[in-house]
């Protein structure tokens, strides 16, 4: 699966630039669906921590909050320092703070020790989601969009299956069954370190020869247009990752507070919604590369709306299909999101992916503790009428720029 490792030294910066490698593609993402798997037990035992360690709504979006703060914080700071000077073998000593990490939370005997074990699987995620979509990018041959996509799928693929191996392995049988999660961390360390090997290779190609420019694809947009579109497009970050918070940290307490499931049923509810979420995934960047991605960012975002707001008063079996029907359409933005920032900004993956990413993990683990204490307040089902309306901040998409078109206009002068 790797033997473009030991002669990628061999091959021509422009040749290599233009060729997409799937199977680094595809690899990139399998470990962007370990980690995010592993990351997804997180909440998926909420239900089991909260009777464990008699925990408030309040506590429990805390624990959300600390793990995305630390995994968003350090981000940027991250990709922008690998854009200067890149770390190949990073994303293995990356996913070691997960392994240290989830081994803390199968011992942890108290509310600090929860929170500590979360911050450092947050930090080991920290380092992950900048470089490992820089290698995307690296690997793309162009296709950034439908990388990305390949990239994402993994990681929502991830996060869909987790929740459902809680549900098998540790909610019947307790706390200390996280241990087994370790052994998938390992796996990854393993197999980013070939990564990292295959990345160490592009470097030492790209460095023998200097003549490979770095694209300048938007001069015809101003400074200032280019940080307003940057701040348009994390607001779509905030509308996107709030309202999946609700979904990912309290779906589980609405349905069981709702409709009276098991703890194990509102699992495999929250599975099916995740992995409508995954499928979206691999359609919003494809679709981008043909359609223009501004297009898809006002689908995803916008064109939830209506499903949002019909959500907090279907009935069980409605609500199944409209949490599909929104996963689908919302998980098509971020990979849009992403390859759309790049190009704004060409020349600063890293810092762009670290940016955005840290972006998103900090509205996710801001909005759980908000929602969290609001759901303290009032009750976990007016926290979703309260989210529904949060997709409809997408009608600030029309405020972007065509960069399409600047594109044309700029390759035709």
């Amino acid at each position: 699966m790797m033997k473009t490792t030991n002669s990628s030294a061999a091959i021509d910066p422009k040749a290599l630039a233009q060729t997409t490698v799937y199977s680094i593609l595809f690899t990139i993402s399998f470990t962007h669906l370990l980690n995010d798997m592993m990351q997804s037990v997180i909440p998926a035992i909420y239900p089991l921590m909260k009777d464990n360690f008699q925990l408030s709504f309040t506590e429990i979006g805390l624990i959300t909050f600390t793990f995305q703060v630390t995994a968003s914080l350090l981000q940027p700071f991250v990709g922008h320092f690998t854009d200067k000077t890149p770390r190949p073998y990073s994303l293995a000593i990356g996913m070691s703070f997960t392994l240290a990490g989830l081994i803390s939370l199968a011992f942890a005997s108290s509310f600090i020790a929860i929170l500590i074990s979360v911050s450092l699987i947050g930090m080991g995620s920290s380092v992950f989601h900048p470089e490992s979509s820089r290698v995307a990018h690296l690997a793309s041959g162009g296709k950034k969009g439908l990388a990305q996509s390949i990239f994402q799928l993994g990681g929502n693929a991830g996060a869909a299956i987790g929740p459902l191996l809680a549900a098998l392995i540790v909610v019947p049988y307790g706390q200390f069954n996280i241990i087994w999660f370790a052994f998938i961390a390992i796996l990854g360390i393993i197999v980013l370190f070939r990564v990292g090997t295959w990345y160490k290779g592009h470097l030492i190609s790209k460095s023998k020869n200097k003549t490979v420019a770095v694209p300048a694809n938007h001069k015809a947009l101003s400074k200032t247009k280019v940080i307003t579109s940057l701040g348009i497009l994390l607001v779509l970050i905030f509308s996107k990752y709030f309202y999946m918070a609700s979904m990912s940290s309290y779906f589980t307490f609405y349905l069981i507070d709702k409709f009276h499931v098991t703890v194990q049923q509102s699992q495999i509810y929250l599975f099916i919604f995740l992995a409508s979420v995954a499928a979206g995934t691999l359609l919003g960047g494809a679709l981008g590369d043909r359609f223009g991605r501004k297009y898809i960012i006002w689908i995803s975002i916008l064109g939830a709306a209506p499903f949002t707001l019909l959500l907090p008063y279907a009935n069980l079996f409605w609500c199944g299909v409209l949490s599909v029907i929104i996963g689908l359409i919302m998980s098509s933005a971020f990979s849009a999101i992403l390859v759309y920032a790049t190009e704004l900004v060409p020349g600063k993956v890293g810092m762009i992916a670290g940016l955005f990413f840290g972006f998103a993990f900090g509205m996710g683990g801001l909005g759980s503790a908000v929602l969290g204490k609001l759901a303290d307040i009032t009750s976990v089902g007016y926290v979703f009428k309260v989210c529904a309306f949060l997709p409809l901040i997408g009608f600030v998409t029309g405020f972007l720029p065509n960069i399409e078109q600047t594109k044309k206009a700029a390759a035709s002068a």
